[in-house]
């Protein structure tokens, strides 16, 4: 049992967007997928929680794209826990190239809820003994996101491939929401250079529409990520670099 997981890739043009960078959608997913895998070699993933009525909830994603990773880059992707104390767990993230440059690096936190009353538990009473590595990727804290006055307003269906085994709105989803949700000029125009999520509230997949305020303040986006009972299920920063087009 390792405290840490390597593992090498290589971004296939399917996962990239027009300009060959790897689709938010999928950086979000490899990172969950990443975790998943671990969690389960740490004997604390979804086999576990499943046959004892739990589930991990992720409460944010802080993600800092250094260089964002292009198509047929050989990629070295590597999780680990970093800490934990009596309700949340952090697990962080680091993306290297090939030359084993630092490409990405995040950091996630986590809580874990028995399924039935949708209360957290303590993870000292209800988790098998797993090796935590001090070192952290993104030295960050997990705080509230400030509140911004809305701009403009862009509405989402849900999708059925929205939807993840867990029956609910899948967490990478809400990444995509939010970088669409700036509107096909801009998007055109510049790549993402950070994303940091903070999820409130799963989203039901027969929910009708989704609704992502959105305002800029230069070349940050602020998202809130509602539903038309007026609830925010999301709050979502992101940061962005001009695209240079050779």
């Amino acid at each position: 049992m390792s405290e840490i997981l390597k593992i090498q890739k290589t971004l296939q043009a399917y996962q990239c967007d027009r300009y060959g960078n790897m689709r938010p959608l999928i950086l979000m997913n490899e990172l969950q997928g990443m975790g998943d895998r671990h969690a389960e070699m740490l004997g604390v993933g979804y086999e576990y929680c499943m046959a004892h009525g739990m589930a991990w909830v992720v409460t944010h994603y802080l993600v800092d794209i250094i260089e964002m990773p292009t198509e047929r880059e050989e990629l070295t992707f590597i999780t680990w826990p970093s800490c934990q104390d009596a309700l949340r767990a952090t697990r962080d993230f680091e993306i290297h190239g090939a030359d084993n440059r630092l490409m990405v690096r995040a950091t996630s936190q986590w809580v874990l809820i028995d399924m039935a009353r949708r209360r957290p538990l303590r993870l000292d009473e209800n988790l098998p003994r797993w090796t935590v590595n001090p070192d952290r990727a993104w030295d960050r804290t997990f705080d509230r996101f400030p509140d911004f006055v809305s701009e403009k307003s862009h509405t989402f269906r849900c999708r059925f491939d929205d939807v993840d085994v867990n029956q609910h709105i899948n967490n990478a989803v809400y990444a995509v929401w939010a970088t669409e949700s700036v509107g096909y000029a801009y998007r055109n125009t510049h790549k993402l250079r950070r994303i940091e999520l903070n999820y409130k509230k799963e989203i039901s997949p027969d929910t009708p529409a989704i609704t992502v305020d959105v305002a800029m303040d230069g070349n940050v986006s602020r998202h809130k990520i509602m539903t038309p009972d007026g609830v925010e299920h999301a709050n979502v920063i992101c940061t962005w670099d001009e695209l240079t087009v050779a």
